[in-house]
């Protein structure tokens, strides 16, 4: 008995050992996941898409395939990408998989020096131009040179922005292919220059008596799966008939694709720009809502979102303006203001190189923050939920400070709202007395607007005002329609 024990003890070992030996053998044989050497949560192709466009004149040896160049651009701006990290970091996780050994000390050396002296160097490049000088007849070693990079860059020292620069790169490069991947062996910087953008002004040469646009029953989700065209139609013709001649729409960014931009988002966006022009209504579209994030590693799927819209839409009839981003300085605090401002910045350089036709603005919340990148865009666009007692002074200084851009009021209202959570202070009679002497101050200083808005709403996501009932409350009795349809009385100053 204990002899066959001992015997089926040792046959159910060496079946262990044949089948650790068989599993080790097939992970070998599979290769490595890229996910995982990548070290990311994310594939690759979510987290950093500058704009790359490869020379087509040729190179010295082997013949290349679309398969091996695609290899290439992928492994190497991940090495890009990786490399952004580290320095930002101060952190060499990442650099094995996309630096030889040899190109590997210098990244080491330079990542330590910084930690020691708290220097940290956030970066990102938005362009890429490399032309394939050789490739070796072995298909082992690559030779390029990437022409015309452009790169961003922030200097830190510890936690303090010291210096903020734009420039114009070009480098020469040598890959080895190493374990089935593409690896830097040797990257040198051959020219490097600053570069500061021109901003041209776009006037926009129109009066704006418009209004913030949303359905009345998808507020804040007009181009979701309710989506319902006849309904956005049949509100244009109540909005062109009311005297009003423009509206503010909003692309929300993360339901519209993020980066890869959704084809059938695009379509309807399309049916909603079609339906404003054949009512002779001009639109402002805003970007961006609901994105909130700003971080540099961010910025190049924030300019692949961006320019997917605005290529496609730049030259339509019923576009007036692009509005980067809702009330952004409420992101200060959060964000940074820098960030943020210099977020702005990039985005609003990147629409004026694709669409030079049409204007670019900036929602801002407030009068004090109007006055950020005003000699930048092409129209200061300005939110007021003050007491319209103040507001004609307020604007008036804003005018003074800012006497060469015309001011745009994006929005204004108030709320109707008198229940539990507001006794006493709103009604719709108050609301209309509030419109008819706001529309004597708009009328007397020519000033364009954009009031809030058509409908109320019988619900208000939590992501706009939270879930407090005291806030959410009023917020849905903006309007100049109730909910069921009928116009309240300040429809009858809807304008003037």
């Amino acid at each position: 008995m204990l002899r066959i024990f001992i015997i089926m003890s040792y046959v159910l070992v060496i079946s262990v050992i044949t089948f650790l030996i068989s599993s080790l053998f097939t992970y070998l044989n599979t290769g490595a996941d890229r996910a995982k050497i990548l070290h990311l949560e994310v594939k690759k192709e979510v987290q950093y898409l500058p704009k790359l466009t490869w020379a087509e004149n040729g190179n010295e040896g082997r013949e290349m395939d679309d398969q091996v160049l695609n290899s290439i651009e992928n492994d190497y701006l991940d090495a890009w990408y990786v490399k952004n990290v580290a320095f930002r970091n101060n952190d060499i996780t990442g650099i094995e998989d996309f630096y030889t050994e040899s190109a590997r000390v210098n990244l080491y050396d330079n990542i330590y020096k910084n930690k020691l002296d708290s220097l940290t160097i956030e970066s990102t490049t938005f362009k890429h131009k490399p032309d394939i000088l050789f490739f070796s007849e072995d298909g082992q070693l690559i030779v390029l040179e990437d022409k015309n990079v452009i790169e961003y860059k922030k200097f830190y020292e510890k936690d303090e922005l010291v210096f903020e620069t734009t420039e114009e790169n070009s480098y020469k490069v040598i890959l080895l292919l190493e374990d089935g991947f593409w690896r830097i062996r040797h990257m040198v910087k051959q020219s490097s220059k600053p570069i500061a953008p021109r901003f041209d002004a776009v006037p926009i040469n129109f009066t704006m008596k418009g209004i913030n646009y949303y359905p009345k029953d998808t507020p804040w989700d007009m181009f979701g799966d309710d989506f319902k065209l006849r309904v956005i139609k049949k509100d244009f013709k109540i909005i062109r008939k009311a005297g009003l001649n423009s509206i503010r729409i909003f692309i929300p960014y993360e339901d519209f694709g993020s980066a890869v931009v959704l084809p059938e988002k695009l379509e309807k966006l399309r049916k909603v720009l079609d339906a404003a022009e054949k009512n002779n209504l001009k639109v402002v579209v805003t970007l961006f809502d609901f994105y909130g994030n700003y971080d540099i590693l961010d910025w190049t799927l924030n300019q692949r979102h961006l320019e997917t819209i605005v290529s496609t839409f730049k030259d339509h009839k019923a576009i007036l303006a692009w509005d980067l981003k809702n009330e952004p300085n409420l992101d200060f605090d959060q964000r940074g203001k820098e960030t943020v401002i210099s977020w702005l910045e990039q985005m609003l350089i990147l629409v004026k190189s694709i669409d030079k036709n049409h204007a670019v603005t900036v929602g801002w919340s407030n009068t004090e923050s109007a006055h950020i990148l005003s000699d930048k865009l092409d129209f200061v666009s300005f939110h007021y939920y003050e007491d319209k007692a103040n507001f004609e002074d307020d604007y008036l200084v804003l005018k003074k400070q800012i006497p060469n851009k015309e001011l745009v009021l994006g929005e204004f209202g108030i709320s109707s709202y008198s229940g539990l959570w507001k006794p006493f202070i709103g009604s719709p009679e108050k609301q209309a007395i509030y419109h008819e002497e706001m529309q004597k101050v708009l009328n007397k200083n020519n000033i364009s607007f954009l009031s809030w808005t058509l409908y109320d709403f019988e619900t208000v996501p939590s992501e706009v005002v939270g879930k407090l009932p005291w806030r959410v409350n009023p917020q849905k009795e903006f309007g100049f329609i109730d909910v069921k349809g009928n116009k309240k009385p300040s429809f009858k100053f809807i304008t003037k």
